[in-house]
């Protein structure tokens, strides 16, 4: 598909910064959604995830991936639900292993990517609901979730899901927590950081051969993190080889479903290889739209209880 254009959005001062797109929506936004269906599916290797059913009495149902280190009630999720369920759909927003309110029973958790609890959460609503179509929606982490699991082995994906979209999609792992190391993220940095530290010690409680607390000290970036204790976990080299075979960049070839990937020109977490600019112009099924101004996971404007640019964007697509 040749490259969608720039959208007209442009956020009224001071949000035409990347920085504060990211943070602003994080700090101020509320947004408040009718009672939700909360359950705890299991697991095809017997442990758990936390899924929250916004429900809309619709045919339709769209499954929503957080970010890293998110949840299935962060404003940017709620907004997405909110936005779709007014549109018709109901939605299963949930929560990725680790992020729950205890800590999982097995060992490992959630990593870039491990596709394996998406395929679980959207098979379960399916089986769940009188549903025609399906739609999937990733955040960040979650959009890499998304395009690497309709990429990597298409024939898996049920025939249901018609459409997707990836927003502010670190396609490109290591060039992404390359950029994270800078000196311009240490705040984003030092967030994710403190809370990744703080599972490590809770992991090491359940099973302290895998998790030493050793190695926390030595840690100053995302990079030594996944050195540390992302890639020896799950089986990978280091981070470079966790980050190569994990990043969605290599499979969007393979995609077979309709599928919009919306990131941000001034988004501080990407950088010029993030933006699958070759593989959208050759590819059937990808587009790639990239807006001026967003940041990650931002596109807001004033008033920030407004609903989202890309919120309205994603309503668009899978509307069409």
């Amino acid at each position: 598909m040749p490259l969608l254009q720039p959208p007209p959005y442009k956020p009224k001062f001071p949000l035409q910064s990347g920085h504060l797109q990211t943070i602003f929506p994080r700090l101020f936004r509320k947004v408040s959604l009718p009672p939700v269906v909360k359950r705890r599916i299991e697991t095809p290797d017997g442990d758990f995830l936390d899924i929250d059913w916004h429900l809309a009495s619709s045919s339709r149902l769209a499954v929503i991936a957080h970010g890293l280190e998110g949840n299935s009630r962060r404003p940017y999720v709620l907004g997405m639900a909110r936005a779709l369920v007014l549109a018709g759909w109901d939605c299963i927003t949930y929560t990725f292993r680790g992020c729950s309110n205890e800590p999982n029973k097995k060992p490992g958790m959630y990593h870039s990517g491990d596709t394996r609890d998406i395929h679980t959460v959207l098979e379960y609503g399916l089986n769940h609901g009188i549903y025609d179509d399906a739609a999937l929606i990733g955040f960040s982490m979650g959009g890499n979730h998304v395009l690497k699991y309709l990429g990597e082995d298409p024939d898996k994906v049920p025939f249901k899901v018609k459409r997707a979209i990836g927003i502010s999609v670190p396609c490109d792992l290591e060039a992404s927590a390359v950029r994270l190391c800078d000196k311009s993220n240490f705040i984003y940095s030092s967030y994710f950081l403190r809370s990744l530290k703080q599972k490590i010690k809770i992991k090491n409680k359940q099973f302290p051969d895998l998790y030493p607390l050793d190695r926390l000290s030595s840690i100053k970036n995302i990079v030594d993190f996944d050195n540390a204790y992302t890639a020896p976990i799950n089986g990978f080299a280091d981070a470079s080889d966790y980050y190569r075979q994990s990043a969605c960049k290599q499979f969007l070839k393979n995609i077979k479903v309709p599928s919009l990937i919306l990131s941000a020109e001034d988004d501080p977490f990407l950088t010029p290889e993030c933006y699958p600019l070759e593989q959208a112009e050759n590819s059937q099924h990808l587009y790639l739209q990239i807006p001026k101004y967003g940041g990650h996971v931002g596109f807001a404007d004033l008033p920030i209880e407004k609903q989202l640019w890309s919120e309205d964007r994603t309503v668009r697509f899978l509307n069409t």
